[in-house]
C-alpha cells in the first residue's frame, strides 16, 4: 500500500470519527387504505371532582364573585375549556362520589347541608355545586355529562331516584321536583358510573361483593324512555385484570363498559420524592416508561372483555389516568397540587396514541383532573389562570377526537435508552379526521436528541405537512402565572423528498400536522 493511499485512509478515518454518520431515519407508514375503527372523541374526557380547588375556586366561584362568573363558572375557565372541545366531563368523584348524597346539592344553595370532605382534606364541603350546576358547567362548556352514583355509602332508592330526578318527564314526582328547582326538561346524561373504586374507597369490597351490588343496583336504576344513558361498573386497576374478568362474565342486568384506573408515577428519588420538577433524566424515562406500561395493562383487559363479550358490547373506559406526584411544597394536604411540566405533556400524547390504537374497547377516558388538581389542564390563583403544558396536548389532538383511526408501522425506531431503563424513541398515530384529512401524531421521548423520520402514505406520494410542535428547552419546563407561555406551541411545517415526507422531531416534542398527499 503507498504512503498516499495511507495518508488518505487516515485522513478518512479521522473525518469519520470527527463526524459520526447521521442517524438513520425512522420509517414511518401510514397505510391509509386500511381505516380502522373510529377513535371515539370521548377519549379525551376530563374529571373534575370535589377535591381540593378542582372544584371550588379553579371552576366554581358563585354568581357574587368579583371574579368574573357566568351564573357561578368563572368565564376563564369556561372559555380554554370550550376551546379545549371537551367532550364529557366526569363528576363529583371519584372517591368523593361513595360519600357524595343527591338531595344534599338540590335546591336553594343557602339552605343546603354543609358536610365534611372526608376523603380530600378534611374541609368543609358547602354542597354549592350540585345536580343543577353541574349540568350548567357542562352545559357552557358544550360536554356531554358523565355522572358517578354513589353505591359505596348510598342506597340503592337514593340511585335510583337520581337516575328517575335527572331524566324522568311527565307527572313523576322526582320531575317536577326538578322543574320546581329551575330545570323542567329532563337532562341529558352520557354515562353513569355505579360507584368507583370498590376494591379500596368505594367500599373495600372484593370483586364478586361487587358484582352482587352492581347487579342489584342495576335491577332499580331506569333512565327515562329515550335516555341514552350508558352504565359504566367500577374496574379495576394497574395490573388486576380480575375486576374486568368477572365484571364482563357475571354482572346481571345492564351494563354498558368497565371502568379502568392507572396513575403514572416515576418512583421515588434518592430524597423519597416524586418531584413534579427539578427532576433528572432518570426521573424524566422512569415516569415516560411507567405510563407506557398502559399499553400492557389495556391489552391485558381487552383480552378478557373479548373472552366474554363476543359482540362488542362493552367499553373498557380508563376514567381515571395521568400523573401523580408529590404535593407542590407549600400546598394544602389532601389537595393534591402538582405543578405540570413539557414531561406531563408527553405523558399525555403517549396515553394518547395507546388509546387510538385501542380504539375499538377504549371509547371513553377522564384524565385526572380539569383544573388544580394532579395533571390539570388549568391552574388558577385567585383571579389569574394559565394554560398548562397538557392543556396544548389536549389541544393539539383535538382533530383525533371521532376520527377514524389507521394503522402505522414503524421501522428502524432506535430505543431511547439512559440508566439502565429504555423505550421507544417514537410514537406514532394516524388518523383520517372528520374533515377529510390525513393527520399524524408523533412523539420524540428522547430528552437529548433530535429524531430524524421519514413518513411514507401507502398509495400515495407525500407532498407536505402542516401542524404545531411542543417541545422547551428544559425537561421540566412549565407554565406560571407569571411566564405563562414557556410551554406552548409553534408552527410545524415538512416538505417532500422523493414522495416522503422528511421530519425532524425536536428532542422531547410532541409533532401533530396534517398530511397533504396525492395519488401517484
Amino acid at each position: 500500500m503507498s504512503i498516499i493511499r495511507l495518508s488518505a485512509l487516515a485522513a478518512g478515518l479521522a473525518a469519520a470519527f470527527a463526524f459520526p454518520p447521521a442517524a438513520a431515519e425512522v420509517g414511518v407508514t401510514i397505510e391509509s387504505a386500511k381505516p380502522g375503527p373510529v377513535i371515539s372523541k370521548y377519549v379525551y374526557g376530563q374529571f373534575a371532582e370535589h377535591l381540593g380547588a378542582g372544584v371550588y375556586g379553579g371552576l366554581w366561584v358563585g354568581p357574587e364573585s368579583a371574579i368574573p362568573n357566568t351564573r357561578g363558572w368563572r368565564n376563564d375557565v369556561v372559555a380554554a375549556l370550550k376551546a379545549l372541545l371537551v367532550p364529557v366531563v366526569r363528576w363529583p368523584g371519584g372517591c368523593f362520589a361513595d360519600q357524595y348524597h343527591w338531595r344534599d346539592g338540590i335546591g336553594a344553595r343557602a339552605g343546603r347541608p354543609v358536610r365534611i370532605n372526608t376523603n380530600w382534606g378534611g374541609v368543609d364541603e358547602s354542597n354549592a355545586v350540585g345536580t343543577h350546576e353541574f349540568f350548567e358547567l357542562v352545559e357552557q362548556i358544550g360536554a356531554d355529562a358523565y355522572v358517578n352514583g354513589n353505591l359505596g355509602s348510598g342506597t340503592v332508592q337514593e340511585m335510583a331516584e337520581w337516575v328517575e330526578y335527572l331524566t324522568a318527564g311527565g307527572n313523576s314526582s322526582l320531575a317536577a321536583l326538578r322543574a320546581s328547582n329551575g330545570h323542567p326538561a329532563p337532562y341529558k346524561v352520557a354515562f353513569f358510573g355505579v360507584g368507583n373504586e370498590a376494591w379500596g374507597c368505594g367500599g373495600n369490597m372484593p370483586v364478586e361483593q361487587y358484582a352482587r351490588e352492581y347487579s342489584r343496583y342495576a335491577s332499580f336504576l331506569h333512565p327515562a324512555p329515550g335516555s341514552a344513558m350508558q352504565f359504566i361498573a367500577a374496574g379495576g386497576h394497574d395490573d388486576d385484570t380480575s375486576w374486568t374478568d368477572y365484571l364482563s362474565s357475571r354482572v346481571r342486568g345492564r351494563l354498558d363498559g368497565v371502568s379502568f384506573h392507572y396513575y403514572t408515577s416515576p418512583g421515588p428519588d434518592r430524597n423519597g420524592k416524586y418531584g413534579a420538577t427539578g427532576f433528572d433524566e432518570d426521573r424524566w424515562i422512569w415516569t415516560l416508561q411507567q405510563t407506557q406500561r398502559m399499553e400492557g395493562f389495556i391489552s391485558a383487559n381487552v383480552a378478557k372483555l373479548d373472552q366474554h363479550d363476543k359482540q362488542n358490547k362493552l367499553a373498557f373506559v380508563v376514567d381515571e389516568w395521568g400523573t401523580w406526584y408529590d404535593a407542590e411544597e407549600g400546598s394544602r394536604s389532601g389537595f393534591l397540587v402538582q405543578q405540570n411540566s413539557l414531561r406531563d405533556a408527553v405523558v399525555a400524547a403517549l396515553n394518547f396514541n395507546i388509546f387510538h390504537a385501542h380504539a375499538e374497547r377504549v371509547r371513553m377516558t377522564s384524565i385526572a383532573q380539569m383544573v388544580n388538581v394532579l395533571q390539570a389542564m388549568i391552574r388558577t390563583d385567585g383571579a389569574s389562570m394559565v394554560l398548562t403544558p397538557t392543556y396544548h396536548a389536549f389541544k393539539m389532538y383535538v382533530p383525533f377526537q371521532d376520527a377514524s383511526s389507521v394503522p402505522v408501522r414503524l421501522a428502524n425506531n432506535p430505543s431511547y435508552a439512559f440508566g439502565g431503563v429504555s423505550m421507544p424513541a417514537v410514537s406514532a398515530s394516524a388518523a383520517r379526521g372528520k374533515d377529510g384529512k390525513l393527520y399524524l401524531a408523533l412523539v420524540n421521548t428522547n430528552p437529548r436528541e433530535a429524531a430524524e423520520v421519514a413518513v411514507d402514505v401507502d398509495g400515495a406520494s407525500a407532498a407536505s405537512a402542516s401542524g404545531t410542535v411542543l417541545t422547551a428547552g428544559a425537561m421540566d419546563a412549565h407554565n406560571t402565572f407569571a411566564a405563562p407561555d414557556v410551554v406552548k406551541p409553534a408552527p410545524f411545517a415538512a416538505t417532500a423528498r422523493g414522495g416522503k415526507l422528511a421530519m425532524k422531531l425536536p428532542a422531547k416534542s410532541i409533532v401533530v400536522v396534517a398530511v397533504q398527499a396525492a395519488t401517484p
